[in-house]
């Protein structure tokens, strides 16, 4: 069974050519991952909320080190 994401998010830092990563959510909780190079039809990683909780927690610690461009 494939799992239902809705609706599907973009990221507020997409690429200009039009590349970005979208998220859902599932009715059970669980959050998928996606780009949109392959149109969706590429692998969608499913996250807990507490699994995506620590990765965004890791993405924003790590933008403290990178300055501005």
């Amino acid at each position: 069974m494939t799992t239902r994401y809705t609706p599907w998010r973009d990221s507020r830092h997409n690429e200009p050519n039009g590349s970005c990563v979208q998220m859902g959510l599932a009715k059970d909780g669980t959050i998928g991952v996606r780009g949109t190079k392959v149109n969706g039809t590429g692998p969608t990683p499913e996250l807990t909320r507490a699994e995506w909780a620590s990765f965004i927690h890791s993405v924003q610690a790590s933008r403290e080190d990178v300055p501005d461009r």
